[in-house]
């Protein structure tokens, strides 16, 4: 059972509302006028005098284990959940003429080429980390020319959002080495040498197709 070292307006109100009554119910338990009862909503900050103290402390610990229960989570109440949120990524489809910018990934045992990709953080702009990471994985300036999409990847469970992006500057350097084995250009025609077909995001193949 908590102690109350001192009861103010606020605390004195919690109580009613744990012992569920009314105002008029609450001051004859309490043998106070309502008036006072009254005078304590609209004065949650105040402090009780000694003697309302006292009354409070003994309605306190003869309302039962239920009430006390209800006290203590109206005062203290638990911390809200988090909600967790799905991790995503931004996934750069970066044209250049006739070519698209691949990275080589070092993966679980075996190497793959994909998109350039990168975690977005809470509150992130996807299409801006689209641009940060490409930028910082490879070297190359690029803009976004239109969102292509998003899913839940089917390998990875993450939220992917694609966007169809346009070169503006820089070749193509490995310049993460811990993650990737190499970047490069390839052939918009040769894509699915390097990636197969059935994990490509369909969309893309469409707006490449459209872009030849």
């Amino acid at each position: 059972m908590d102690v109350v070292e001192t009861w103010t307006g606020r605390t004195a109100c919690l109580l009613q509302q744990a012992m569920r009554l009314t105002n008029e119910a609450f001051a004859e338990r309490l043998g106070i006028s309502e008036r006072t009862i009254s005078r304590w909503h609209s004065n949650p900050g105040m402090t009780h005098r000694t003697e309302v103290q006292q009354i409070l402390d003994i309605a306190y610990e003869e309302a039962g284990e239920a009430v006390q229960r209800r006290f203590t989570l109206l005062v203290r109440p638990p911390a809200p959940r988090m909600e967790a949120q799905a991790l995503r990524v931004a996934i750069a489809v970066v044209l250049r003429g006739d070519d698209v910018l691949l990275v080589c990934r070092r993966g679980e045992g075996e190497l793959r080429w994909q998109f350039p990709a990168g975690m977005v953080k809470p509150g992130a702009a996807p299409e801006t980390v689209a641009v940060q990471e490409t930028h910082g994985e490879t070297g190359v300036h690029c803009t976004v020319r239109q969102q292509l999409g998003e899913r839940v990847h089917p390998v990875t469970g993450v939220v992917a959002s694609y966007f169809l992006c346009d070169h503006l500057a820089g070749e193509a350097t490995n310049r993460d080495t811990v993650e990737n084995v190499d970047v490069a250009f390839v052939p918009r025609s040769a894509l699915t040498r390097f990636i197969p077909s059935a994990q490509i995001y369909p969309p893309i193949l469409s707006a490449l197709e459209a872009a030849a």
